[in-house]
């Protein structure tokens, strides 16, 4: 078929051919989490969601930027590659910088690997506030962690990651609000100081834990002490109860024993008042006597004992004596 000829056919198969590439140029599918800035007569249109979409070719035109991504060769090294993307990823992205050495305020050079989280919520502003996002991005991190680091000593450096982690979230979160993108976390990955201020640390570290092991050597031979200084005086209190409780059980048994020896003689009194008869001159002679008696008996016993005690009062017993005789025989003769 000649389609000189066939001017209307041929009209046809160029209308269809330029609506094929329409249609193909046209029809733009989104994934999700990604945007597309489109451009109408090099203005800013709109932001493309996730989803299909129709565009002018030839009116509307996609924004392309400069993006930077990590990747990793077949021999595992790592690093970042610039290139120009037309889509935007909404995720979370995570970014390793690069070792880089800053100064501390007691003038240590020291290196600090940083990562940094951070996500685009507004694609307008983060293609047209800012020329190159993840250099800009890369750049304020890098200045304000020098910024950061140079107003602290190392000591603190190393035991304060939390609050450098902070500070920079803060500087960083006012700073990349204006470009659409929010920064959720940095984090300190690695600080490495010099060799020799990494031997004194290490000394230091030594020293402190011997320090503290001493310490609670000390505080537990102090305890020890405590412990035993409590025991030996609740071993004492109880000893001291203990005997206490003896000593009054001892004097209750003597008094007891008093009592009944004190109902004993009472008792004998009577016996002997009742067998004198109603004179108690003669009992309380007779009582008198017994226990002059056995008082000398307890004096002159032992063995060996070799003095002789002669009473001053020695008639006076022997009048004793002769006094009991007669009694005893008054008693016999009664008797009869």
């Amino acid at each position: 078929m000649n389609l000189a000829n066939n001017p209307g056919l041929l009209f046809f198969l160029i209308l269809a051919a330029f609506v094929v590439v329409l249609v193909f140029k046209g029809v733009i599918i989104v994934k999700q989490s990604e945007t597309m800035v489109i451009e109408r007569l090099g203005r800013f249109h709109r932001a493309l969601d996730s989803g299909v979409h129709i565009i002018w070719p030839m009116v509307d035109q996609v924004r392309q930027i400069e993006w930077k991504a990590p990747f990793e060769d077949p021999e595992g090294r790592k690093y970042v590659q610039r290139r120009l993307v037309s889509r935007i990823d909404l995720r979370e992205v995570v970014y390793d910088f690069p070792k880089q050495k800053v100064i501390t305020k007691d003038n240590v050079i020291t290196e600090i690997n940083a990562l940094l989280y951070y996500q685009i919520v507004d694609a307008k502003r983060a293609v047209y506030e800012i020329a190159n996002l993840p250099d800009a991005i890369e750049k304020l991190t890098q200045t304000s962690l020098r910024n950061v680091i140079g107003g602290m000593e190392l000591d603190k450096v190393l035991t304060a990651r939390d609050e450098i982690n902070r500070t920079l979230l803060v500087i960083l979160a006012a700073a990349t609000e204006k470009w659409g993108v929010k920064v959720n976390r940095t984090e300190l990955q690695d600080i490495t100081p010099p060799d020799d201020v990494k031997a004194a640390l290490e000394k230091q570290m030594r020293a402190e834990r011997d320090r503290r092991a001493q310490i609670l050597e000390a505080e537990g031979t102090k305890t020890a002490q405590i412990l035993n200084s409590e025991g030996a005086r609740e071993a004492f209190i109880n000893q001291a109860e203990g005997q206490r409780s003896a000593n009054i059980k001892v004097a209750e048994g003597q008094a007891e024993a008093r009592v009944l020896i004190a109902e004993a003689e009472a008792e004998a009194v009577r016996r002997v008042s009742a067998a004198f008869g109603p004179g108690k001159d003669d009992a309380v002679k007779y009582l008198v006597a017994v226990k002059y008696i056995e008082a000398l008996k307890e004096m002159v016993s032992g063995q060996g004992n070799k003095v002789v005690y002669v009473p001053y009062e020695a008639t006076a017993i022997l009048g004793a004596v002769g006094g009991v005789k007669e009694l005893i025989d008054g008693l016999k003769t009664g008797k009869g």
